[in-house]
């Protein structure tokens, strides 16, 4: 089955330059397998806005508990 997806034009020449004789699915999951990090798809806008408020909340809400616990060792 294959999906549609919408990408810059910057993201597609890139993937253009890696892709050879290989298929563009073959090149992004490559990729995915090879860095499997978000350091390393951070700021190239493939997360939607509902998807990066998510991640900020989770990052909040887990440095939260991480000052909690750090208050409660230091008591």
């Amino acid at each position: 089955m294959s999906k549609n997806i919408s990408i810059s034009d910057e993201v597609y020449r890139k993937l253009k330059r890696e892709k050879g004789d290989r298929s563009f699915s073959e090149v992004i999951d490559d990729r995915l397998d090879a860095s499997a990090r978000i350091a390393d798809v951070a700021g190239q806008q493939i997360l939607d806005e509902e998807a990066i408020d998510a991640v900020k909340a989770d990052v909040e809400t887990l440095s939260d508990g991480t000052l909690a616990r750090l208050d409660d060792d230091a008591v």
